[in-house]
């Protein structure tokens, strides 16, 4: 457990507006890296649970997903809640403002979130300046925390130029992530999800495959990978993205993003709000796909599980389904900054 019990902060957090909560907080964390009196509030254990994956050592199975460290402002107050590896990002070409707000909404009883937040950051330069000054390279660990740099487009890219966004954030982010993560399934940038369609991805994933075998030569190191995919497909569409992963080289895939389904959380304040729901209702959903996925794609493929994870009995579950290592965001919001080293004791104990 951390230093500061956060049951005692959460109910302050949880009387302000939710984006609010969030950015209060990501300027704490921000302003706390590497101080010790204010990193005490968050610090937790990094348990040393190594796991060999794409290449990569990753020190122990629990991660944080992509979204709450949009402009990669709090790497290293991250890493000090014990976290294996830190996904950062979604970031776009282009700074843009995102959807109007309000845009993020609790739903308490569910232990869930709604957000339509729409890929709102300060673009890619920012973006990896930001990156460049994290100390987390230079920490004296025998495992050192790995970071995942996810890339999307802007909202103002029409679809079918899409591709162009991707390959132009894959070119900023490639030498400073040890992964790299397509993020085409957020359900908050109209006609993202197309991207997931038989002829859009494998030409997307084509254009990517090409480039980073560029970039490699280059850069003279090898970066993975990782294609989020969204719940709400069924195992037809699962089967379709498996074998196009498989075909373009891809190094693993993240199961699964937020879900546009409502059926867990109907007649709920917030419910009918649009957006992408995340917490303890799209754990079911984000499972049966990571199952399937396992089934598609054999025992050998990385698969990133996230969706739903409140509790260290979750992220179990997570590898029990077919995931290798696992993720959190919402969970966070709920449980607090002492889960990612619960989780992973939880996964380095597990039978």
């Amino acid at each position: 457990m951390p230093p500061l019990p956060y049951p005692l902060v959460r109910p302050f957090l949880f009387r302000l507006d939710p984006e609010t909560a969030h950015e209060l907080t990501m300027d704490l964390l921000a302003r706390g890296a590497g101080c010790g009196p204010l990193q005490w509030a968050w610090r937790s254990e990094t348990v040393d649970d190594p796991v060999q994956l794409a290449g990569l050592t990753f020190p122990n199975r629990v991660g944080l997903a992509a979204g709450l460290d949009k402009n990669a402002r709090c790497i290293d107050a991250l890493a000090a809640m014990g976290f294996g590896f830190v996904e950062v990002g979604t970031v776009t070409p282009r700074a843009q403002p995102g959807n109007p707000r309000p845009r993020m909404f609790r739903l308490p009883q569910a232990q869930a979130l709604i957000n339509r937040l729409g890929f709102n950051n300060d673009g890619l330069d920012a973006f990896v300046r930001n990156v460049r000054q994290a100390r987390l390279r230079s920490q004296p660990r025998r495992h050192p925390m790995l970071l995942g740099l996810n890339i999307g487009k802007n909202a103002a890219t029409p679809i079918e130029d899409a591709t162009a966004d991707y390959l132009a954030c894959l070119d900023g982010v490639y030498p400073h992530a040890d992964y790299v993560s397509i993020n085409i399934s957020s359900p908050n940038t109209q006609n993202l999800r197309a991207l997931q369609g038989d002829a859009a991805l494998d030409a997307l994933l084509a254009a990517i495959a090409g480039q980073r075998e560029l970039l490699a030569a280059r850069h003279g190191k090898y970066v993975p990978i990782f294609v989020k995919i969204a719940p709400d497909i069924d195992e037809a569409q699962v089967n379709v993205i498996a074998l196009t992963l498989r075909r373009h080289g891809m190094d693993g895939v993240i199961a699964t993003n937020t879900t546009i389904a409502r059926d867990a959380v109907r007649g709920l304040p917030h419910a009918d709000e649009t957006g992408g729901l995340s917490g303890a209702p799209v754990r079911a959903a984000s499972n049966r796909v990571i199952g399937q996925l396992r089934a598609a794609l054999g025992g050998d493929f990385p698969i990133i599980g996230v969706g739903g994870i409140m509790a260290p009995q979750d992220a179990v579950a997570k590898i029990r389904a077919g995931a290798d290592v696992v993720q959190i965001y919402t969970g966070l919001v709920y449980a607090g900054p002492g889960l990612p080293s619960a989780a992973a004791r939880a996964l380095r104990d597990m039978a």
